[in-house]
């Protein structure tokens, strides 16, 4: 009942669909027909009909650029300063004074149908996240006591079981408790294929369930998911501007002042020096005042920085400013953290070799059966090897002594063994087992774990935090991009070498402590002008913000991803390439961007002095050049 009450609340909140379509398009409707009362103004001016002519003229004027005039307005008087709207509106006000009232209207339309151009752009860019938003569903039904009831999402809370039908999305983050199906995990990841996940698997809110019902167990609050933290992730990166748009900005209100000083001088020196008349002087005068105008300029940087923003969200890489976005640029060096960023972070058994007098299923489930009292990663990756191999059911320890650090003591069925490192079985009797096979294992960067009985060493498994598949392809494209790649690791030697040689890592530093990774960053910051971290630990926060950039996986800790830059929600280190790459076009945009405005400007200015350039011209070159200039910058939205 509640939940009905809720849901009916937010729909009553939410605007009809008219109010909607006028608030996204209210200044294209204002720009429209300002164009339809300048046309209807000027056909009366034909017919000789001044007064009709000059009223649809005013109307023009008041309804084509109250949107910017109240812009203008409002930042001048926050912001003290003058600005590149209250140039146009002097413009036009200076055109129907000497009687220009046609061209003065044009300004007026062509401003805001550029203006409306920019709003377009600013909201296409911020789609993506309205999109996403609406992809988590308001109501959930929960299980209590065997009992369904619908509840709204806010009133669950950790630990709450929910049912997902096939077809519906997850409204929550948690963990599969029973059944199995596939889930589309495109919204959060990009992943264009469904996953398979069953009992114990971790599922996103905002995914959705193909097949088989679910029951899921709610491991966040609606508020802390990872689906919200990418909202709030992209919101945060779209307010933040990146130097070059704040130098623009800075350079704006400076450019207006020499521009009203430039105009306020060509009103009065050509009418005296070139023998203008008052008339022309003034003409000339409000047509620097719209050519001299830095519209172009100013739209050069925040639309392209906006899609470029919004183009890495859709494919799972999110950018918190646009000042992350713009360093990758100039990318030198990289380090890259090894478990969990270079690996899987998830160790797997990849050797099993056992004493003559043993069988290898027996093994399997007796070392299984001792280490799965354990919550050490290593033991659950041989729990989990033996579960695959069949070596069920596993068989309650009759006595168990975990040694931390070291190992286990455990007895099954009588009989005890010890668990652990070779320093913990007998160092010598465990190196020397098989020929010393371990010291071969080891050098392939791999970890031993020995088992002993009575009788000695009864065997060993060899396991190894498994490279990721698409490690060693992503490096090499960093290389061909001109990167050096540095990999920091807390492992041995042995192991750190292996593992570089596997990835293709230029650089490798073994035995890193946290502290141990900030200082290699700092000396790589010596050495290199823009260096970046990646990294998905706790102990990868300090170096991720220490670095240039940070750059953090998807499935990594809160504070790794708080502390970075940018976050790769696929956990694919092939999209760092991708978002250099990015970040590369959309410098260039904006390079090519500044140069055209700055070049129309310059050439309007001296066609005016010319006196070759009418008002109408003027203003379609200068307001042409913007709406140009936001339309190169859509095309990083692709």
């Amino acid at each position: 009942m509640e939940a009905n009450v809720v849901a009916k609340r937010k729909t009553a909140e939410k605007p009809s669909s008219f109010v909607a379509f006028l608030s996204d398009h209210g200044e294209l409707i204002a720009a429209l027909l300002c164009g339809f009362l300048i046309l209807a103004g000027w056909i009366a001016s034909i017919n000789n009909e001044s007064a009709l002519s000059i009223t649809l003229f005013v109307l023009a004027y008041v309804i084509g650029g109250y949107a910017k005039a109240k812009e203008g307005i409002e930042e001048t008087i926050e912001n003290r300063e003058l600005n590149v709207e209250m140039l146009m509106i002097f413009a036009a006000i200076g055109s129907a004074i000497i009687g220009y009232w046609t061209e003065g209207a044009m300004l007026i339309f062509i401003f805001a149908l550029s203006g409306a151009l920019e709003t377009y752009t600013m909201n296409k860019s911020h789609r993506e996240i309205n999109s996403l938003m609406e992809l988590q569903p308001e109501q959930a039904t929960r299980i209590c006591n065997g009992i369904e009831e619908v509840v709204h999402v806010s009133e669950l809370s950790i630990g709450d079981c929910i049912l997902v039908k096939p077809g519906e999305r997850l409204p929550s983050d948690g963990i599969i408790v029973t059944g199995e199906t596939t889930i589309d995990q495109s919204a959060i990841t990009g992943e264009a294929v469904p996953v398979f996940k069953a009992g114990k698997d971790e599922v996103f809110a905002g995914t959705v369930n193909l097949k088989g019902a679910i029951t899921v167990e709610i491991t966040k609050n609606s508020q802390e998911t990872l689906f919200q933290k990418i909202i709030q992730l992209v919101q945060s990166a779209q307010s933040e501007k990146s130097p070059s748009q704040l130098f623009i900005e800075r350079f704006e209100g400076i450019y207006v002042k020499i521009i009203l000083i430039s105009v306020g001088v060509m009103m009065f020196l050509p009418h005296y020096v070139l023998g203008w008349s008052w008339t022309e002087t003034f003409y000339r005068a409000m047509i620097l005042l719209v050519v001299a105008s830095p519209c172009a300029l100013v739209a050069s940087i925040m639309p392209a920085s906006l899609s470029a923003i919004s183009n890495g969200a859709r494919k799972g890489i999110l950018f918190k400013g646009g000042v992350h976005l713009e360093r990758l640029t100039h990318l030198q060096a990289i380090a890259l953290d090894k478990t969990g960023t270079l690996t899987k972070g998830k160790p797997e058994v990849t050797n099993v070799i056992i004493r003559s007098d043993v069988n290898e299923t027996e093994f399997l489930q007796k070392i299984s059966s001792i280490e799965r009292q354990s919550n050490h990663p290593l033991a659950q990756a041989i729990v989990k090897h033996a579960k695959e191999q069949g070596c069920e059911p596993l068989l309650p320890p009759d006595y168990l002594e975990d040694v931390p650090g070291w190992g286990v003591i455990g007895s099954v069925g009588k009989e005890e063994w010890k668990v652990g490192k070779a320093e913990f079985i007998g160092k010598e009797e465990a190196l020397s087992f098989q020929n010393s096979i371990a010291l071969k294992l080891a050098e392939e960067g791999k970890t031993i774990v020995f088992a002993k009985d009575s009788k000695g060493i009864i065997g060993l498994l060899a396991l190894k935090d498994v490279v990721r598949e698409e490690t060693a392809s992503a490096l090499e494209h960093l290389k061909r991009l001109g990167v050096y790649t540095i990999m920091l690791t807390g492992d041995g030697e042995k192991t750190a070498e292996a593992i570089a040689q596997e990835c293709h890592v230029d650089h490798y530093m073994a035995e890193c402590l946290p502290e141990e990774k900030v200082n290699k960053i700092k000396d790589l910051k010596g050495e290199f002008e823009t260096v970046a971290m990646v990294g998905d630990g706790i102990n990868d926060a300090p170096a991720l913000a220490t670095a240039h950039v940070g750059i953090a996986m998807g499935e990594g800790t809160d504070v790794a991803l708080e502390t970075a830059d940018i976050v790769l929600m696929k956990n694919d280190l092939s999209k760092i390439a991708e978002a250099m790459e990015l970040s590369k076009r959309m410098n260039k945009i904006v390079k090519q961007n500044v140069i055209f405005s700055i070049t129309v400007i310059i050439f309007l200015i001296c066609s005016n002095f010319l006196q070759f350039l009418d008002l109408p011209f003027g203003v379609i070159g200068h307001e042409g050049s913007t709406i140009l200039v936001i339309l190169n910058s859509l095309r990083l939205l692709k």
